[in-house]
């Protein structure tokens, strides 16, 4: 038997790693666990088996955390760096690597709890008093020509939607009522933008209302109830995209639409250019169909009138003014609708006038010769051939024999001049009726 020397202290147990790490695990779950822990997350990973991996941290420390595929698949946000979280798990050892770390079975926002209380009562209250309706909700315009826009100068959902606009529509003008998004003042600011773009002149056709994403306190401004009813107050409609797609805010009931992103936002209100010249094509189409069709109509209408006409050359003469004057007002309405198009299109202001120009060049000379057909049909140019116009003392035309008696004065035109005429003798058949002239 082995004796101590006088004086020494008795011999401490040595331990293996392995079991020193499994006795720390064990007093660890026996002096914590569960455990509830408060902090910031870092690094947050998800690996290909739907683990997640990250670091709890605040001023004084930091945790290692492993979150494994069954309780991950609880969650109802998706977390990332910067997050200010609570959660529930167990402390322990990870022996391979002798690491302290705590196994997460439950994970929230921080301070959720009662926030997420309060967003739901007031959600509820706002709901009851129909501010969410459907029925009351607005479509988007199909062409807005001002677009205004709420948030912080120094929020990157500004560069976001501005990216955005100049991408699809950089010609519209952008007016950007800026406030701030979060914190105490962030409601009173929102509020007193919005009630700016209402008012505002010329007035703006759509508004968008955004910032990006955060926590539940970030974002606490937009579940403000006087916030919620200002935006139902809206003259135009309102667009409002808060946060990530997953992110939801009383002012998102309340919108006309919900963005699930800043850029999201700009795009529905701003389609794309190539859109805009679809229409453009399709109206030049329309314009040019019923230009056709007016035409068309004008000379079957010319023609009808011409069969019907007796002596029609100042009839036709007063028709052919009023087709030029038409024509010319279908061109000078033509030029001022051309011009307008060109404004708002730019990328269109050579080939639509030019094209536009050529077919009312075109239907133009095709009007001319119509007039030149009608011209035609003027007695003046039948009497060129030899006929004469005959009438009575009073005017009225002289066509058959029955109207004729002997010793009657008639009068005749032809192509050169007048004549006063005396009607000798009157038969019937295809023999002449014989009259004398007197030269007029």
């Amino acid at each position: 038997m082995n004796t101590p020397l006088s004086g020494q202290a008795p011999a401490s147990r040595v331990w293996a790693v392995g079991a020193l790490c499994r006795a720390v695990a064990d007093a660890l779950e026996a002096r914590f666990n569960p455990v509830s822990v408060q902090g910031e997350i870092s690094g947050f990973m998800r690996a290909a088996s739907g683990h997640c991996y990250f670091t709890l941290k605040d001023d004084a420390g930091q945790l290692r955390c492993a979150m494994f595929r069954r309780a991950a698949q609880l969650l109802d946000f998706a977390p990332q760096g910067g997050d200010r979280v609570e959660l529930r798990g167990r402390l322990g050892v990870y022996e391979p690597r002798g690491e302290l770390q705590l196994v997460v079975e439950s994970l929230r926002r921080a301070g959720q709890g009662s926030l997420f209380e309060q967003f739901l009562l007031r959600k509820a209250k706002l709901e009851a008093e129909g501010l969410f309706d459907a029925a009351r909700k607005r479509p988007l315009p199909a062409l807005p020509l001002r677009i205004g826009l709420v948030t912080s100068p120094g929020a990157a959902a500004l560069h976001d939607v501005v990216t955005a606009l100049r991408r699809r529509v950089p010609h519209l003008p952008v007016v950007l009522a800026p406030a701030l998004v979060q914190g105490a003042q962030a409601p009173a600011e929102l509020i007193a933008a919005l009630q700016s773009l209402y008012t505002l002149q010329p007035a703006v056709d759509v508004i968008l209302l955004v910032r990006g994403g955060g926590s539940i306190e970030d974002l606490w401004a937009f579940n403000d109830e006087a916030l919620a009813r200002t935006i139902v107050r809206s003259p135009v409609p309102v667009v409002v995209g808060v946060g990530h797609e997953t992110d939801f805010s009383i002012a998102d009931f309340c919108a006309d639409l919900r963005a699930p992103t800043p850029t999201a936002a700009a795009e529905l209100v701003a389609a794309p250019r190539e859109q805009h010249l679809a229409l453009l094509e399709q109206l030049q189409r329309r314009l040019r169909d019923a230009l056709v069709a007016q035409i068309d109509q004008r000379g079957q209408r010319l023609d009808r009138v011409a069969a019907r006409l007796g002596r029609p050359s100042a009839l036709a003469a007063r028709q052919q003014l009023a087709l030029q004057q038409r024509a010319q007002r279908l061109r000078h309405g033509l030029r001022i609708a051309l011009q307008a198009a060109q404004d708002r299109h730019a990328e269109r202001q050579q080939a639509l006038p030019r094209a536009l120009a050529g077919h009312v060049q075109r239907q133009a000379q095709q009007l001319e010769r119509l007039a030149l057909r009608l011209g035609l049909l003027d007695p003046a140019v039948v009497l060129q051939r030899g006929y004469a116009w005959l009438t009575d003392a009073s005017g009225q035309a002289l066509t058959r024999v029955a109207q004729l008696q002997p010793g009657a004065a008639i009068h005749a035109t032809l192509a050169d001049g007048q004549a006063r005429m005396t009607v000798d003798e009157v038969g019937s058949g295809p023999g002449p009726t014989r009259t004398r002239a007197n030269r007029s």
